[in-house]
């Protein structure tokens, strides 16, 4: 792949702005202005349960697709996050390894900071030229934070995802 990869992060307190933030996202995307690599809005109750909403997304839910997609998105703003969902157990090792060598870069964000309990985030990977439009266009959040990735980081955990997406489907079909 090549690219240099960002993760850019919008918090925001309700999840109607959020939702709103991530449409504007995804038409300006088709208005040409930039390309998004993945996105998805993450909500967390005030219990810390997180959801993730890949709004007006028709991929969720179809293995591959969705694996690599929202999956990856999640893992690479919060490892800790994608392995506490249905996909995470088959892929806890590569976020093990990813973690190790990431600790020193400090992977992910800081889910309390950019997630805290009862807010919403929208996450979304894309190419380091874009990261300045996208992060604008998140006009909506109360703040925000772009965060180079490791190329191979993401090459490694979309593979796990994508292997494992098959058994994800499985469990969120049974």
């Amino acid at each position: 792949m090549g690219k240099n990869l960002v993760l850019v992060v919008g918090s925001y307190d309700d999840v109607t702005s959020a939702a709103e933030d991530y449409d504007d996202l995804r038409s300006g995307q088709d208005s040409g202005g930039y390309e998004v690599v993945g996105a998805v809005v993450l909500v967390r109750g005030k219990d810390g349960k997180v959801q993730v909403h890949e709004h007006g997304d028709k991929s969720v839910g179809h293995g591959a697709a969705w694996g690599a997609g929202a999956g990856v998105v999640v893992g690479l703003f919060a490892p800790p996050l994608l392995a506490a969902t249905a996909i995470g157990a088959g892929i806890g090792a590569v976020l093990g390894k990813i973690k190790k060598s990431n600790d020193e870069k400090k992977f992910g964000v800081d889910v309390d900071e950019y997630l805290a309990p009862g807010t919403s985030a929208v996450v979304a990977v894309v190419d380091d030229k874009w990261a300045d439009k996208v992060e604008k266009a998140l006009t909506r959040s109360e703040k925000r934070i772009s965060k180079a990735i490791d190329s191979d980081d993401y090459e490694k955990l979309r593979k796990a995802l994508e292997q494992s997406a098959d058994d994800v489907v499985e469990q969120i079909n049974s």
